[in-house]
C-alpha cells in the first residue's frame, strides 16, 4: 500500500486504487441517476438559500422579532460550539447554520476556507483561504439582481471580512472569465490595487478591459494549464478543464495543512470546439498525491447522466437558421466564443453576414478575435451600419440579453426601443442559453414581447440550441473517482444542488461525515487532514446602485418594494406647538396608488379626527402626532382598499412667533 493511500485510510476514506490505476472508475448513469434521486429526497426544508437570501441579513417581521411563533416547551436550540458539533457530514442544515458562532483562531498549521460568495447562491463566486496569516482569494465575481432588488445595478461579495487584512491577500487566483467570477475584481483592487491577479490568457484579457472601464491598471499575472506559482504559504498548480468559456481552469493549492482541488466551473465535454479537454489525468494524478480537499462545482449535480458536446449544437443552429426566410437574431452570452464561433460558421455557410450587437458581446468578440479564439473569414462580420444595407434573408445579429437583462439589446428589442433595430414580422429569433435559475420573468417577458411583434422563438425548450457549460451527475461521479478526496464540499450551487452533490461525493466514498456543506460565511477548517465547520462570520450583500456601493441596504430595497407595489400617500398639515390643533386643512395626495382624484378625498376627514383626539389628550410633539396620523391612515387604506402604500406625513409646526 502506497504511503498516499495509508494517509487516506487513516483519514478514514477508502484506500482506493494502486497509484499505477489512473484512469478514473467508470461509473454508469444509471449509478450517477440513483445518487441524484437519493439527493432529490433528502429533505430540504431548513435550506433555504435561495439567491436573494443566502448569506444576507434575515428580514425581521413587523414585530421586529425574527421568530414570534416558538414553542416555550419546545427544548432551547443549540448555539454557539454547541451548533459547531451539530455542523457535521451531510446531515447539516441551514437552521444550524444560522445558529453558528463566531469561529475561533484557526489553529497553527491549519488552513480555513471562507466562501464571501457563490455557496447557497449562483453568482458572486468568491473564496478566500488563509494559511499562516497569509489569504489567497479564488475568484471574485458578481451577481446580477433579481426584481426583489430594484434600482440595483450588480450585487458584489460582502468584503468586509478581508478589507481590513488587505496587506494579507497574496493574489487573487481566476478560474475563468465570467462574469460571476471576475465582475467584482475592479472593486476589489478599489481596496489595494496592487493586488497579483492570477488568470489564463483569454480571462486576464476580460478584465483588463473591465479595469480599463474603472480606470484601474491592474498587476496581471498569466498562466496556463500546467504552470505552478507560489505566493506566500500557497503553491498554486492549474490544470485545464472544459466550460462555456475558453481557457478556463482548476486549480490546486498546496499548502503544509494539506492539498485542496478547486474545480471552478467545469464539465466533460469529450469533443470540445478547441480540443482542450478537461486534465482528468492530471486530477488523477494529483489523486495518487492526496486530495485532503475538493471543492466541487454543483450546478448540474441533479442532472443525471451527462452533457451533450457543444459541437453537437452546430448541426442544430445550421438546421435552424438554414431555414429561416428572414432575418435571423441569435441571442448568447457575450463571452461564449465557441458557440458564437459555431454561429459564424453556419451563417457563412447559408451566405448571410454577421453583426454583433451589445457592448459587451462588440468588446468580448473583438478581444476574442484579436487573441485567435474566434476564427472569422474575411468579409463575413459588418458593423450596423452596413447589416442596415443589407436584405433580411443575408443578415445574423448576434446579441446580447439571452437572460433577459432589462437593459440589453434583446430586451430594448422586446420593448421596440432599439435605436437602430425594431422586430418585424417572421423574424427568426434564437435564444441560444440556458436559463439561470431567478431570470425566468425576465426572459419570459422578453420572448413574450417579441412574440408580440410578429418573431418567432426558438428556445432550449423547442431544439437542442444549447448545452450546459456544467457537470451533470454522471461526469461529477467521474471527477470524484478520479481524485479519491478525503473530505469534500460541494460549490457552486443553490442548496438542492449542493445537497445532490453530496449525495455524488457520498455514493463514491467519501465518508458522510467528511462532506461539508456550507453556504456563504462559513467557516471551514482543515487541520490535521480533516475539514470541519467551526463557525460563522457575517457576510451580506453589497448593492450596486448607479455609482453607489454600499449605501443601498435591504431597509432602502424594502421602502421601494413597498413603493412599487402600492405607491405612496403624503399627508401634509400645519399643527400649533402649543396645543398640537391643526392650523390648516390637512392635504393629502398620493403617488402611484389610484388613478382615480377622489381617491383619497375621506382620507382628511380620517386625519382632522385623529389630530383631535391627539390635541384632546395633549399630544404636542410633531414626531407622536406623525406617527398617530400613519396609523389612522394606514387603519383607513387597509380597510377601504386591503392595500398598504407607503404613508409620509409631514406635520409642520407653528408657534406664535410664526
Amino acid at each position: 500500500m502506497s504511503a498516499s493511500q495509508q494517509r487516506r485510510r487513516r483519514a478514514g476514506r477508502p484506500a482506493g486504487p494502486p497509484a499505477e490505476n489512473k484512469a478514473p472508475e467508470n461509473k454508469t448513469p444509471e449509478n450517477a441517476s440513483a445518487a441524484v434521486n437519493e439527493a432529490g429526497t433528502a429533505k430540504t426544508e431548513n435550506a433555504g438559500a435561495r439567491r436573494n437570501e443566502s448569506g444576507g441579513p434575515r428580514r425581521e417581521n413587523k414585530n421586529g422579532n425574527k421568530n414570534t411563533n416558538r414553542n416555550k416547551n419546545a427544548p432551547k436550540k443549540k448555539t454557539g460550539k454547541a451548533a459547531v458539533a451539530e455542523a457535521t457530514g451531510i446531515g447539516v442544515t441551514g437552521d444550524i447554520i444560522d445558529r453558528l458562532g463566531r469561529p475561533p483562531a484557526l489553529p497553527k498549521g491549519g488552513l480555513r476556507v471562507v466562501a464571501l460568495g457563490g455557496i447557497g447562491e449562483i453568482g458572486r463566486n468568491m473564496t478566500v483561504f488563509e494559511y499562516d496569516g497569509k489569504l489567497l482569494i479564488v475568484d471574485c465575481g458578481v451577481l446580477f439582481p433579481e426584481d426583489q432588488q430594484p434600482g440595483v445595478d450588480l450585487i458584489l461579495p460582502d468584503f468586509g471580512y478581508i478589507e481590513d487584512r488587505m496587506a494579507d491577500v497574496e493574489a487573487v487566483v481566476l478560474t475563468h472569465g465570467h462574469e460571476d467570477h471576475i465582475g467584482a475584481v475592479p472593486f476589489l483592487l478599489k481596496l489595494r490595487g496592487d493586488i497579483p491577479i492570477v488568470g489564463s490568457r483569454f480571462t486576464l484579457a476580460l478584465v483588463a478591459a473591465k479595469c480599463r472601464e474603472h480606470r484601474l491598471r491592474p498587476n496581471l499575472v498569466q498562466v496556463v494549464e500546467g504552470d505552478g506559482l507560489s505566493y506566500g504559504g500557497f503553491d498554486c498548480e492549474f490544470f485545464a478543464v472544459n466550460h462555456s468559456i475558453p481557457d478556463a481552469v482548476a486549480v490546486a493549492i498546496r499548502t503544509a495543512a494539506g492539498t485542496v482541488l478547486h474545480t471552478g466551473d467545469i464539465k466533460l465535454d469529450q469533443l470540445p470546439l478547441d480540443n482542450r479537454l478537461t486534465d482528468l489525468a492530471g486530477f488523477s494524478r494529483l489523486g495518487d498525491e492526496g486530495v485532503d480537499l475538493f471543492l466541487v462545482d454543483s450546478t448540474n449535480a441533479e442532472v443525471p447522466g451527462f452533457v451533450t458536446p457543444e459541437r453537437d449544437i452546430g448541426g442544430v443552429l445550421d438546421t435552424v437558421i438554414g431555414k429561416a426566410k428572414q432575418r435571423v437574431i441569435v441571442a448568447s452570452f457575450a463571452s461564449h466564443v465557441h458557440r458564437i464561433q459555431q454561429i459564424v460558421d453556419v451563417a457563412h455557410r447559408h451566405g448571410r453576414r454577421v453583426t454583433f450587437v451589445g457592448r459587451s458581446m462588440v468588446r468580448n468578440m473583438e478581444i476574442a478575435q484579436d487573441l485567435g479564439y474566434l476564427s472569422v473569414p474575411e468579409g463575413v462580420v459588418v458593423d450596423m451600419d452596413t447589416a442596415a444595407t443589407l436584405p433580411d434573408h443575408r443578415l445574423v445579429l448576434i446579441s446580447t440579453g439571452s437572460q433577459g437583462e432589462p437593459l440589453s439589446a434583446l430586451s430594448r428589442m422586446a420593448r421596440g426601443d432599439h435605436r437602430q433595430i425594431n422586430i418585424r414580422a417572421n423574424d427568426l429569433v434564437v435564444l441560444a442559453s440556458s436559463l439561470i435559475p431567478g431570470n425566468e420573468n425576465s426572459v419570459f417577458a422578453v420572448v413574450n414581447g417579441l412574440a408580440k411583434r410578429g418573431a418567432t422563438v426558438v428556445t432550449q425548450a423547442s431544439a437542442k440550441v444549447h448545452v450546459s457549460g456544467h457537470a451533470s451527475a454522471g461526469e461529477l461521479l467521474y471527477l470524484y473517482n478520479a481524485v479519491r478526496p478525503s473530505n469534500a464540499m460541494p460549490v457552486h450551487g443553490e442548496w438542492r444542488h449542493l445537497r445532490a452533490n453530496a449525495a455524488l461525493a457520498e455514493a463514491t466514498g467519501v465518508p458522510s461525515d467528511r462532506i461539508v456543506l456550507a453556504e456563504d460565511g462559513v467557516v471551514v477548517d482543515l487541520v490535521d487532514g480533516r475539514a470541519q465547520i467551526t463557525g460563522r462570520v457575517p457576510v451580506g450583500h453589497v448593492y450596486v446602485d448607479g455609482l453607489s456601493v454600499g449605501d443601498v441596504g435591504e431597509s432602502t430595497l424594502s421602502d421601494r418594494l413597498v413603493l412599487g407595489e402600492g405607491g405612496f400617500i403624503t399627508i401634509t398639515v400645519a399643527v400649533d406647538t402649543a396645543t398640537g390643533r391643526a392650523v390648516s386643512e390637512p392635504t393629502v395626495s398620493g403617488r402611484g396608488f389610484s388613478d382615480d382624484p377622489s381617491a383619497l378625498s375621506e382620507a382628511a376627514a380620517v386625519v382632522d379626527k385623529v389630530l383631535t383626539e391627539l390635541a384632546n389628550e395633549g399630544v404636542t410633539e410633531t414626531h407622536r402626532i406623525a406617527q398617530g396620523i400613519r396609523r389612522a391612515v394606514g387603519r383607513w387604506v387597509a380597510n377601504k382598499y386591503r392595500r398598504r402604500p407607503m404613508i409620509v406625513p409631514n406635520v409642520i409646526a407653528v408657534g406664535e412667533d410664526d
